[in-house]
């Protein structure tokens, strides 16, 4: 290839980035395939990037304290807990990406409003009580995640914090949902651009002090983080009701229109409890994983975890756009097109994870070290992320057809991959090699690669057999 020719294809890749930074309206039923894919898949990247910061941000901070271990351990079961409200977020957002995509491919910007609109309805109904649970029960859930007393009593009013605060973690997540349906990627990611900087800008303050003011330590993480997380809120907001997107909400939205609650519930319900599925193994890995290990074991998994969730949420971004083309172009009556932008997607996000995947392999000693000065914690974390990168190929191709299978509005086949997945292989399998071969953590370890990669076949098996194309919504 000459230099003139190389030249010209970056410089008209720069300005297909340029494009999907800026939000600029794009028709995904009638772009090409490929570019359809890189608009979305940009801003979707890096919006997901900027969700794996808030870990990593309070990580950072809360790995340099006093009683570090305690702390990150905190840290990571807590965000753990956390998952069941990421399920619940992800799980509703799937439900509402699916219906406004396939409204906005029919050429319907109402309906879809209104559809984003009953969707915030049903979550904020969903986050009050377990916000409420979360709150009074804090310490309790600490010491059943596997926490020691000590550990459990120092990280109770973070946690209460942050299950207190879960609305604008449950807001964050759906809003953006119905952004990516829309395909107004770019709003989506924004809002997770100016969540994060509020988030790295308070954390420091909060934790550490300044001035006269002394800080609290880990509790000023949860403060941080859930303050940064509003403003973000409050940016999707705004968006929401300006009037100038294709998504143009009213306050006259907030009746509760029972037959579309029906219809969100109806598709957000198994999409729920996939996620839910997948983070209750995730709550046993990590109580395994402490009660085998103890509390040195628990804090090197969480921060190899972190570190994972810092690569895979930009892999989950791009899956993301194979949702936001199924769903628009089987509203426009394109299943075939629908079918071929899965595929393009699952090979792109196969080439970006085994990218990461030399990057943790080569670089665990200089990833972990940068997250936490405990040398025991370190050796953890180092094994942890060898042994859990080591699938990341098959991670990417898995998500991909999970959300080609939800942006169709079919969320019963990936729930069902799930079950089989998680709970009757990887969970077995883990306690089998923790307890009876005497692994230890390792044997949660080497769990979890294995069980992905089954999932990821069964899901491209499944995926090819094409009964996803004949959803009606």
């Amino acid at each position: 290839m000459s230099t003139t020719a190389a030249t010209g294809k970056l410089s008209l890749l720069w300005s297909v980035i340029k494009k999907s930074l800026r939000g600029e309206p794009v028709d995904f039923t009638t772009e090409s395939i490929r570019m359809s894919i890189v608009l979305l898949a940009v801003p979707m990247m890096l919006e997901m990037m900027m969700e794996s910061v808030f870990a990593l941000v309070d990580l950072y901070f809360v790995g340099h304290l006093e009683h570090s271990s305690f702390a990150i351990q905190t840290v990571g079961l807590t965000e753990s807990v956390l998952t069941i409200i990421y399920s619940l977020a992800i799980g509703i957002s799937m439900a509402a990406t699916a219906v406004v995509a396939r409204r906005v491919g029919e050429k319907d910007p109402v309906a879809a409003a209104k559809a984003g609109m009953q969707a915030i309805l049903v979550a904020f109904a969903i986050n009050t009580i377990i916000s409420i649970l979360g709150f009074i029960y804090g310490t309790e859930i600490l010491l059943f995640m596997g926490a020691s007393p000590e550990a459990a009593a120092h990280g109770t009013p973070f946690i209460k914090i942050m299950m207190g605060g879960s609305i604008v973690i449950m807001l964050l997540f759906l809003i953006n949902g119905i952004f990516r349906g829309a395909g107004s990627a770019a709003i989506a990611m924004k809002s997770l651009w100016i969540a994060n900087l509020a988030n790295i800008i308070l954390c420091p303050i909060f934790i550490n002090g300044m001035g006269s003011f002394e800080g609290f330590g880990l509790t000023g993480a949860a403060i941080a983080t859930t303050i940064g997380r509003g403003i973000g809120v409050f940016y999707q907001a705004y968006h929401l009701f300006n009037g100038k997107h294709m998504i143009k909400m009213t306050m006259a939205y907030l009746t509760p229109d029972w037959e579309q609650i029906r219809a969100i519930v109806k598709i957000a319900s198994p999409a729920v409890l996939q996620f839910v599925i997948a983070s209750c193994s995730w709550i046993f890995m990590t109580q395994l994983v402490a009660t085998s290990g103890g509390d040195i074991a628990s804090a090197g998994y969480q921060t190899a975890m972190r570190l994972m969730m810092f690569f895979l949420l930009p892999a989950w971004g791009l899956s993301n756009s194979a949702a936001t083309m199924v769903g628009q172009n089987l509203g426009a009556q394109s299943p075939e097109r629908a079918e071929q932008a899965v595929l393009k997607t699952a090979k792109y996000n196969a080439i970006y994870m085994g990218s990461v995947m030399l990057i943790s392999l080569l670089g665990a000693e200089i990833l972990t070290a940068f997250f936490t000065n405990n040398t025991e914690v370190q050796a953890v974390a180092i094994e942890a992320l060898r042994i859990i990168a080591s699938g990341y190929v098959f991670y990417g191709i898995g998500m991909v057809m999970i959300n080609a299978f939800n942006g169709a509005g079919d969320t019963w086949t990936p729930t069902k991959i799930n079950v089989f997945g998680f709970w009757l292989f990887q969970i077995p399998l883990a306690y089998v090699l923790a307890k009876y071969f005497l692994l230890g953590p390792t044997g949660v370890f080497i769990a979890i690669p294995v069980s992905e990669t089954l999932i990821a076949l069964a899901g491209l098996i499944l995926f090819r057999r094409g009964k996803w194309k004949t959803v009606k919504l």
